[in-house]
């Protein structure tokens, strides 16, 4: 199936490009590069300068998906383990 901005919270974010938009933490709003790994709390991200984990919940990500759409999520919409995100229901999306 794929990747589409209705379906991009049940799909494998890893090797997406992401760019975050809003954070708590100040540090690391404008943070860009690619998803290299995932956990049920964090993304690590690959940055230019290097590797940069974040937590899901304190920021909204802009994803790049393969048609160069961009979609915007809520990083709380993403807490989770990624196999089981992957079979969730989300009302929104």
């Amino acid at each position: 199936m794929p990747i589409t901005p209705q379906n991009l919270v049940r799909h494998e974010l890893i090797s997406l490009p992401v760019k975050i938009v809003k954070s708590t933490d100040t540090t690391q709003k404008g943070i860009t590069g690619k998803i290299i790994d995932e956990t049920y709390n964090t993304l690590k991200i690959e940055t230019k300068n290097g590797e940069k984990s974040v937590i899901k919940e304190n920021c909204v990500f802009m994803f790049t998906l393969p048609n160069k759409t961009k979609v915007q999520v809520d990083g709380k919409l993403l807490v989770s383990r990624p196999e089981d995100r992957i079979k969730k229901k989300f009302s929104k999306w």
